[in-house]
């Protein structure tokens, strides 16, 4: 056990000594705040308030400024569950193209506790920097407002970051053992970047595309989280929202918003609840975990 810690440490090490790593792992998030200030805030209050027509006077104007604040912290906290973890494993890359995979495999350390370092490691660092994030935005939105937010909520808030932190981690730990050089996994990353906020719906909701744009993007784990992320960090200020209409709608405004900004994740014709998207993402995660093991044992052979 001493050694799997040891080799954890040092792969932790890697990430939080890189303070460019930590940067550009963060890329996403930077740009989805960006643009939620250059335009991304008025388009989504612009959908809230024609969608809630008829109720101006009676929706407070705090919640859905607050309701708009909560959807770009879920964004950004999405993105980061993507970006972060790729950025941590890059190391196994990094290690390949320096022969320090084979001085690895050469040690008395078993195969299974290798793989398991830099999967262990990399969900640390992506549990640790998107938890400062989460606590950050909280004490922030708590300054600027009301989330109507308690205990059980916040800490739920945090089992979903750890839950997509695993998730995410295992899923880019099959990936990155497809890479032969850092360039290739450098090009990738490029790409992650760019269609990370459309494949989370931090940019545009997932609702505003076709049904099988939405499946694919579904398909995804991030989605989920960012999905479930949205549903516990808003569920105060719907609450809030709909003691103040006090069933006035029959229930057609939250409704409405919650398909419009996609609470809940759809496809291929299902609609998934918060339990049955913990059930997919945690399948997701345990066969990754599977194939990277077996797939490690078969790309980094001892010599």
């Amino acid at each position: 056990m001493k050694d799997f810690l040891g080799f954890t440490r040092r792969n932790l090490l890697i990430y939080f000594k890189d303070v460019l790593a930590i940067i550009f792992s963060l890329l996403t998030s930077i740009i989805v705040f960006v643009l939620y200030l250059l335009f991304l805030k008025g388009t989504f209050v612009e959908a809230l308030n024609s969608t809630m027509r008829g109720l101006e006077n009676i929706v407070s104007s705090a919640d859905v400024e607050m309701f708009v604040n909560g959807i770009l912290l879920s964004g950004i906290l999405g993105s980061a569950l993507i970006t972060i973890p790729y950025t941590c494993l890059q190391t196994i890359v990094k290690d390949k193209e320096a022969g320090v995979d084979a001085d690895i495999c050469s040690t008395p350390l078993k195969r299974w506790k290798i793989i398991l370092s830099y999967f262990t490691a990399s969900s640390i660092c992506a549990f640790i920097m998107t938890s400062i994030i989460l606590t950050i935005g909280l004490v922030i939105l708590h300054a600027m407002g009301d989330m109507h937010l308690g205990i059980a909520q916040i800490a739920a808030a945090y089992g979903i970051v750890l839950l997509g932190s695993v998730s995410s981690t295992a899923l880019f730990m099959v990936i990155m053992l497809l890479f032969k050089n850092s360039s290739t996994s450098t090009a990738f990353f490029g790409i992650l970047t760019a269609a990370a906020g459309f494949v989370i719906g931090a940019y545009i909701p997932l609702s505003q595309f076709s049904d099988g744009v939405q499946s694919f993007c579904n398909l995804f784990p991030a989605s989920h989280i960012t999905s479930m992320i949205r549903n516990i960090l808003l569920s105060g200020i719907t609450d809030s929202i709909t003691s103040d209409i006090n069933g006035l709608d029959g229930g057609a405004f939250i409704s409405a918003i919650k398909d419009t900004f996609s609470f809940n994740a759809h496809s291929f014709g299902l609609d998934f609840t918060m339990q049955s998207s913990v059930i997919y993402i945690s399948v997701i995660a345990l066969v990754c975990i599977v194939a990277m093991t077996v797939a490690y044992n078969k790309t980094y052979r001892r010599k």
